[in-house]
């Protein structure tokens, strides 16, 4: 990736859209391999800790989903549940075996800052400087658990390296290469469309039509969507499943209420010293005088102010943003780092320092008793712990139960974490496939259409509240069998949830099932 990608067969004319006239050509060093070992490092540091504590109710969804693959799901597209598919084939219901995926992704995206500073023109020292910055304290949470939103950040990463070249050397083919990358996201998730439609806005904004009204711009853009068809017919034929959920998000997170809230997460998704670099980064991009380096600028601002509207709790949207404008930072203040050795030495001491200060609100290495403090800013560490301990009292209840009864009864759940603790950690311990309303395990059904009993099982006062009332609207007897808990006292969502056993329902199971859907 030393100079523009040549085609035998077409001109410069062709690709070449920036004007004679325009900033002076960007020097392009060799790339440092000390990037892949940072990158190696971080890999290394996710696999250690991916035994820790136990799995995410989203991991167990994933995992759930990966025995349904379909074309797409009501809160993701195919890709995350494909590659849980991988690992069960390849490690069966394996920690390790789920977790390499985002740990994978997490040294990808540190070896993709690193590129993209050295696009900028970023010599060795800014491309390690931008490397060793990506391991900010939202990559290591976000790539320790596994979920699409590791490989979303990655996509992000991906996106702004094609657009940095195609904005260095003029050479629009690469939005071939950027077709792609931007189709695999979508294929993930879709708040990478996002990113794209916000660079869109930013280019023309920026003067750089040239740059993406072009055949090679439409070519890409092809290529990216023809990876949304499954995702699309899938959508279409389920009721837009997926708008529905998002709108019932929206109103959960979104509002003036939740601004503060992401306004102050932003300003710790990266380890709070590199918070003015990213700032200079920022800075440098707008006034780079590159049309499509401009448009990265402008992506990060609309979509800023686009998220913090509709969605201010979710603080992790714009994560992968910070990729580009720390590696950005990292070639601006390259050459004031470079008037004295000594800057560079402190600054990454004083990084290394605030990240390890952040690795318990970040990573799994306090003991599993010890991180109920840590729940308030991150939900994490604490929903990965006592789903053993759920299927185990889920068990007791369906044995207590005598054979006739349960041989007309189902497992019905509040939620599909709970779904997916009892379908996946109490997979040949006696349990029936469990069932649920929430999200996509909803269009699976209700199990046993004709099912008198219901075990239904519900999470705490944390998530929800009167439960109970809600099951007597679908059932005359409605009875605490159990309540539960984990040995280490953490009030997560599920502590001081039930087990409900459910009998007399007012009408048949399977002609209940359409109310008892819920988004969220």
């Amino acid at each position: 990736m030393a100079g523009p990608m040549r085609i035998p067969g077409f001109r410069a004319a062709d690709t070449e859209a920036e004007p004679a006239a325009g900033p002076p050509p960007v020097t392009v060093t060799p790339f440092n391999r000390w990037v892949i070992v940072v990158g190696g490092a971080v890999f290394a540091l996710e696999m250690a800790l991916s035994t820790r504590y136990g799995f995410h109710r989203d991991e167990l969804y994933f995992l759930d989903c990966a025995r349904h693959l379909q074309a797409s799901y009501v809160d993701q597209p195919v890709l995350t549940p494909l590659l849980a598919w991988v690992s069960l084939k390849l490690f069966g219901v394996s920690l390790p075996g789920l977790r390499v995926w985002p740990a994978l992704a997490a040294w990808g995206t540190v070896l993709v800052a690193g590129l993209i500073a050295r696009e900028f023109g970023g010599g060795r020292r800014a491309q390690l400087l931008a490397a060793i910055a990506a391991t900010m304290p939202a990559l290591l949470a976000i790539d320790h658990q596994f979920g699409p939103t590791a490989f979303d950040t990655l996509a992000w990463a991906g996106l702004a390296l094609v657009v940095a070249r195609i904005g260095r050397t003029g050479d629009t083919r690469w939005w071939l290469v950027g077709g792609v990358v931007l189709g695999l996201g979508l294929a993930n998730k879709h708040s990478v469309g996002f990113f794209g439609l916000a660079m869109f806005i930013g280019v023309l904004l920026s003067g750089g039509r040239r740059l993406v009204l072009n055949r090679w711009f439409a070519a890409g853009f092809v290529i990216a969507a023809l990876f949304t068809i499954p995702d699309i017919w899938w959508q279409a034929t389920h009721d837009w499943a997926t708008i529905a959920m998002t709108q019932r998000l929206n109103q959960e997170n979104g509002g003036l209420g939740n601004i503060p809230s992401w306004i102050i997460g932003q300003l710790i998704m990266s380890a709070i010293v590199l918070v003015p670099v990213w700032l200079i980064g920022l800075r440098w991009l707008w006034r780079s005088g590159r049309p499509l380096w401009k448009a990265l600028a402008w992506a990060y601002g609309l979509l800023f102010v686009f998220f913090m509207l509709t969605s201010g709790s979710k603080i992790y949207y714009l994560a992968g943003a910070y990729i580009f404008l720390l590696a950005a930072g990292a070639v601006a203040i390259d050459g004031w780092l470079a008037a004295r050795p000594a800057r560079f030495r402190r600054l990454l001491v004083v990084t290394g320092i605030t990240v390890v200060v952040a690795l318990p609100l970040t990573l799994p290495v306090l003991p599993a008793s010890d991180v109920g403090w840590t729940y308030a800013v991150n939900q994490q560490s604490g929903e990965s712990i006592g789903w053993p301990q759920l299927v185990s009292t889920v068990r007791g209840v369906w044995r207590s139960l005598p054979a006739r009864q349960r041989a007309n009864a189902v497992i019905f759940t509040g939620d599909y974490g709970e779904a997916g603790a009892v379908n996946e950690l109490g997979r040949g311990i006696g349990l029936p496939t469990a069932v649920s309303g929430h999200n996509t395990l909803w269009w699976w059904g209700p199990g046993h259409p004709h099912a008198t009993t219901v075990v239904a099982v519900a999470p705490g006062p944390m998530d929800v509240t009167g439960y109970g009332a809600y099951l007597r609207q679908f059932f005359t007897s409605v009875r605490v069998a159990a309540t539960l808990s984990n040995p280490y006292g953490i009030h997560n969502q599920e502590w001081g949830g039930h087990v409900y056993v459910c009998t007399g329902p007012r009408h048949p199971w399977a002609a209940m099932w359409p109310r008892l859907r819920h988004y969220d």
